[in-house]
């Protein structure tokens, strides 16, 4: 079978016979037709070549039109080709190593510092065992699409009983195999497209191939699971009942320490990385001048860099016991790492570790109850994505998609009143 392309509005043809190496290029032009071979096995270097060879043909068709000879075509010398043909040659490994030198040195200062792992992480753990063994010039669009297949499908063999997980070398029994989500392969294909951007920028690849997904339909968005009032009620209940009677009297503390932290989380709406890593240096308790309660205000380290976010009244108490609890000091983490194991024991006990859509409920959706609770008690939604550093179409999209009480209807059951009729007056006798 002869794959084939073509260019210049279909004027060129750039073909590659079933059984040969190299593309060929044909083209009619002058009442008869041209043709080339590329000498080249990199689809990108042969359509490169190809406009180059139909752009002097063309030139010469021109001078023949006017009457005039053209100069002999200058012979493309051997060493030019291998030089080309040895760029093509760089390993993916190199492009990759390439990439993270020049990733750490330009945005290492810029980015959380756990990013930038993941970008390690990508690469080591799936992008290098699929294509370290290739030259930059065969990652293909069609290389790049087996790609996706492989990462749909299940090991077809067991794997070893030495494995790699998140970056740490482990023995024993494997995890089981989980189907990666949409974000987490876009994710991995944004690292595959900046190592070969990389690769085009240093000239070992003509141009990057073509990484858009085929059949791909519109994608849905998937909301994340929060608590409604009367769930978050319960889970509260069940999260203060711990704290007060903990199964292992050792572990009164923690318990506390997780009351205090879900009911400092639903009244900020941190993220929990944000949370994870703020200091009592960074938390000032400061009456406010519009309400005049007692509130925080937190200078906020997260993937946004430095921002601000004033709290609900409520969250003063808890701090407070915190702070009375602890004894921290100015450079102590108020609550450190996220309690999940506490968490998931606590949600699985009262039945809300899933929402109705099958979603799971974590930390994270202690901030999405936040946003919604704002909402459903009329806040503006400009000054609550300023406070929640984020924007008001990611409030839209991801947060107030599902609340009846986001829209006013009032304001879309709207009745025009019926004109007013002015009775004719009565016709005269004649």
């Amino acid at each position: 079978m002869t794959e084939c392309h073509t260019l210049f509005d279909g004027k060129v043809h750039l073909y590659r016979r079933k059984g040969s190496r190299y593309w060929q290029c044909a083209v009619f032009l002058g009442q008869r037709n041209h043709r080339q071979s590329t000498r080249e096995l990199n689809i990108a270097y042969a359509m490169a070549f190809a406009r180059d060879w139909y752009l002097d043909l063309e030139a010469e068709q021109r001078l023949i039109r006017r009457g005039i000879t053209p100069p002999p075509r200058p012979v493309v010398p051997e060493p030019a080709v291998a030089a080309s043909r040895k760029a093509s040659g760089v390993t993916f490994q190199q492009a990759a190593d390439a990439f993270l030198r020049e990733y750490h040195a330009l945005a290492g200062a810029d980015r959380n510092p756990e990013y930038v792992k993941s970008k390690e992480r990508a690469l080591r753990t799936h992008l290098l065992p699929f294509f370290g063994g290739l030259t930059v010039a065969e990652v293909t669009a069609g290389r790049i699409q087996d790609y996706r297949v492989a990462r749909q499908e299940p090991p077809a063999t067991p794997q070893a009983k030495v494995y790699s997980h998140k970056g740490r070398t482990l023995r024993g029994r494997p995890p089981a195999w989980k189907r990666p989500s949409r974000s987490t392969l876009h994710k991995e294909l944004v690292v595959l497209r900046q190592v070969l951007k990389t690769a085009s920028r240093q000239g070992w690849i003509a141009g990057i191939p073509d990484m858009t997904t085929p059949y791909r339909a519109s994608g849905k968005i998937s909301h994340r699971a929060w608590f409604s009032p009367a769930e978050f009620k319960i889970f509260f209940e069940a999260v203060s009942k711990r704290a007060k009677t903990p199964k292992r009297d050792r572990w009164r503390g923690e318990c506390e320490q997780f009351r205090d932290y879900v009911a400092f989380m639903v009244n900020t709406g941190l993220r929990p990385d944000e949370a994870s890593r703020i200091e009592h240096r960074d938390i000032s308790i400061l009456i406010d001048e519009d309400t005049t309660e007692e509130i925080l205000v937190i200078e906020v380290r997260g993937k946004r860099g430095v921002g601000f976010c004033k709290s609900m009244p409520e969250a003063v108490a808890p701090y407070r016991r915190v702070l009375t609890r602890t004894k921290g000091k100015p450079t102590d983490l108020v609550f450190g790492a996220v309690q999940r194991e506490l968490m998931n024991a606590i949600l699985n006990e009262v039945g809300l570790k899933q929402d109705r859509e099958g979603n799971a409920r974590t930390a994270y959706s202690l901030r999405h109850t936040y946003i919604c609770f704002r909402l459903m008690e009329g806040a503006d939604i400009y000054q609550l994505a300023k406070n929640c550093r984020t924007s008001v179409e990611m409030i839209e999209k991801f947060y107030a998609a599902h609340l009846k009480n986001a829209v006013d209807a009032s304001a879309i059951n709207v009745r025009k009143a019926a004109p007013a009729t002015t009775p004719l007056p009565a016709k005269r006798p004649r």
